[in-house]
């Protein structure tokens, strides 16, 4: 027979191997978490970091959609995943913590989750403390993509399709990332020209895209919406300036940047409000 001392230590080894579920946190103390691992955890957010729904310019269609499909899920109404996709720095994952932001500010209770894409294989977990929860979510992987011999996919479908529990009725599932069909093309063709069968090894990886219900394009922008975007965040922060001198100095940072977006207008924005002494 072990003794106390034995047993002790084997007790705590099998608590290690299968520690206990996490603790709810006081959802009330934040409006938004941050998903950790080893040890599972929701942190909260004390300041979730976002610009106002009205200063992203250029990408309306999206907006109003995204903000629909939310307000009514907020609602406890049928609300489809979305999947926001395109260009680099045409606010994305902006767009979805704005929305959030004004979804709230209408009154409409709404919690936001940041799964990161590393932390996939754990989403059972989470999706199963998030169903015990009475609060509403919308659970935002940024950044999201795959490579070929990345098996992360398998756990998002699980969220998507629900397996046999089916998506909790109080979790949303919105994700952004610059493929359409989240991983690259040449990828893609390889599966085509490798696999044994090649129909079906594509359409196991790209169906992924399909699951969700709403897919959101975002383009690269004109340069009236760059100059646009500058404009509101002039507006937004009281800054005044020359309208010929700010069309000259922003065209001419977009040109050293070889690209225009409203990743681009921001930082040229932070540039100019650093030189005329306006905090941010």
């Amino acid at each position: 027979m072990p003794g106390r001392k034995a047993l002790k230590r084997i007790a705590e080894a099998l608590e290690r191997l299968s520690p206990p579920p996490p603790a709810l946190p006081s959802f009330a103390e934040a409006e938004a978490f941050v998903w950790h691992t080893g040890p599972d955890r929701l942190e909260p957010v004390e300041k979730v970091n976002r610009v106002d729904l009205r200063l992203l310019v250029g990408i309306d269609r999206a907006r109003d959609t995204l903000l629909e499909n939310t307000l009514r899920f907020a609602r406890g109404l049928p609300a489809n995943n979305a999947l926001l996709w395109g260009a680099r720095g045409m606010g994305k994952s902006s767009l979805v913590k704005a929305v959030h932001a004004e979804v709230q500010a209408r009154g409409e209770a709404l919690k936001l989750v940041e799964l990161h894409r590393e932390d996939l294989p754990s989403v059972g977990r989470l999706m199963n403390l998030l169903r015990a929860a009475p609060h509403r979510f919308v659970l935002f992987c940024d950044d999201l993509s795959f490579s070929h011999d990345d098996e992360h996919y398998k756990s998002l479908k699980a969220v998507l399709d629900g397996g046999i529990e089916g998506r909790p009725d109080n979790v949303v599932f919105y994700a952004t990332s610059n493929r359409r069909h989240l991983m690259p093309r040449d990828m893609i063709e390889n599966e085509r020209s490798s696999a044994i069968s090649p129909s079906e090894a594509v359409e196991e990886k790209i169906s992924l895209s399909d699951r969700f219900g709403l897919w959101l394009g975002f383009h690269p922008c004109s340069q009236d919406d760059y100059l646009a975007m500058i404009r509101g965040y002039c507006a937004a922060w009281g800054l005044e300036i020359d309208e010929e001198a700010l069309r000259a100095e922003a065209i001419e940072w977009q040109a050293t940047r070889g690209a225009r977006s409203g990743r681009v207008a921001w930082q040229f924005f932070t540039d100019l409000a650093g030189r005329h002494g306006i905090r941010l």
